[in-house]
């Protein structure tokens, strides 16, 4: 398959399995339906269904619905904007407590470099000088408690995060490899014993499968295709 040109289009790097950050600061602030076009707020499984029935046989319900998800993305993106990342250890740490729930996962993917050393030291420093004050007032034990949460948080979050990097590097040239062989069964089976075989490859293969197709590359699809089902058969073993 020399004739065939491809080029590998990495993963979004967005994260997605990283704990989501709960302290009284950080609350989600887009209503349910602030207008009352869908009625009052529910919870529970039951209710989300009848929702979402309704969404689907009731246009004006559904288009306002959208309207509301378009004006949260862009409310959180201008907010994203706005934010001034501070320079010091303690400022970032006040940044962080400030950070809505559902920025945590972006905050880190782009402050991953400043979540270092210093970093945790500054907030183990803050959360040991609490523990051994003398007086403790109930908004200290707040404190204790947003910043022990936040630690957690900032930590899975950071390990989930650099895994999800790994296996995109690995997935990468994974891919590449495969590409370039000229036996794809004996390449598959180096890659088995290496363990080289996971679903973030899967899911790189299939964005380029997708890529190659509204590309008109359909020779360099239907290739991939057949690498996918290779993969596939392998993965689940």
């Amino acid at each position: 398959m020399a004739t065939l040109s491809f080029g590998i289009a990495a993963a979004a790097t967005t994260v997605r399995t990283i704990p989501r950050f709960n302290s009284r600061r950080s609350k989600i602030t887009c209503e349910w339906d602030p207008k009352g076009v869908l009625g009052p707020a529910q919870t529970g499984h039951i209710a989300r269904l009848e929702f979402k029935r309704r969404l689907e046989r009731d246009s004006e319900a559904r288009e306002a619905f959208q309207k509301q998800l378009r004006e949260e993305k862009e409310r959180r993106q201008a907010l994203r904007q706005s934010r001034v990342v501070p320079d010091t250890a303690a400022e970032l740490i006040e940044y962080f407590l400030d950070t809505e729930a559902q920025e945590i996962e972006y905050e880190i993917a782009r402050l991953r470099g400043r979540l270092n050393d210093e970093f945790f030291a500054q907030i183990r420093l803050e959360i040991g000088q609490i523990r051994f004050a003398v007086t403790k007032t109930a908004d200290i034990e707040d404190r204790l408690i947003e910043l022990e949460t936040l630690q957690k948080a900032l930590e899975e979050g950071i390990e989930a995060y650099d895994k999800m990097q790994n296996e995109l590097m690995t997935a990468t040239n994974s891919l590449t490899k495969l590409l370039t062989s000229t036996d794809i069964k004996t390449t598959l089976l180096d890659m088995v014993e290496k363990n080289q075989i996971n679903r973030s490859l899967l899911a790189l293969l299939d964005e380029n499968i997708a890529n190659a197709y509204k590309g008109n590359q359909k020779e360099a699809g239907d290739y991939m295709e057949k690498i996918r089902s290779s993969v596939l058969k392998y993965l689940t073993v």
